[in-house]
């Protein structure tokens, strides 16, 4: 299978390549360290999988990965990072990242996680598994508590105008609270998420509860 590195720290690109060298199926096609060279490297290699920093340079690694992937790159992406919070994780997750290696993780992990990906599988760094497991079992109490508000607001059938004046928000941060209240209760549309609301009772009487 072809692998490629994306890094912006030589001494880190370093590190990755002797590892996946060691490896007779893994077949290095290629490292880059901006988000130019990365995209060229993506689009003319077409590897079977890209291990991804968290940072390239001044941006963000999920933000690159959601570009990419909207570009048509068809590259599964393993993010590489030292932390994740429970909002990054669904951010990922939003965009079908399909592996998730911690920095401190063993070289063996890594391996692990790139041919479980090669099998059609997402692989989750063992300290990431107590977040994901929160994050299924009681998606609603990882929404902020502005998310809850406008959770509720579009219980009672408000649009994104009606709720922005009741929350005194613009339009355009009322759009990314939904983005995000959709995202993590793992629901297709603001219909869904108003009927999620008065099921779950946040919604009562034509009332936020």
């Amino acid at each position: 299978m072809k692998v490629v590195v994306i890094d912006s720290y030589p001494l880190v690109r370093r590190g990755l390549i002797a590892v996946l060298s060691t490896e007779s199926d893994i077949v290095l096609a290629g490292e880059g360290e901006t988000e130019e060279e990365a995209y060229n490297l993506l689009e003319t290699a077409k590897p079977d999988i890209c291990i991804m920093n968290n940072k390239l340079n001044d941006r963000c690694g999920l933000q690159l990965i959601k570009e990419f992937k909207e570009r048509g790159i068809t590259t599964k992406f393993i993010y590489l990072t030292s932390m994740m919070t429970s909002d990054q994780l669904s951010a990922a997750e939003l965009i079908m990242v399909d592996g998730y290696v911690m920095k401190e993780a063993l070289p063996e992990e890594l391996l692990y996680a790139i041919r479980l990906l090669q099998r059609g599988r997402r692989y989750y760094d063992p300290s990431l598994m107590e977040i994901k497991v929160r994050k299924d079992i009681y998606p609603f109490e990882e929404l902020t508590f502005k998310e809850k508000e406008v959770l509720g607001l579009l219980g009672l059938g408000l649009n994104n105008k009606e709720i922005a004046v009741r929350l005194f928000v613009s339009e355009y941060t009322v759009k990314k609270h939904v983005s995000q209240v959709l995202a993590k209760l793992r629901l297709p549309d603001r219909t869904q998420a108003a009927l999620y609301a008065n099921s779950k009772g946040i919604v009562r009487y034509g009332r936020i509860s």
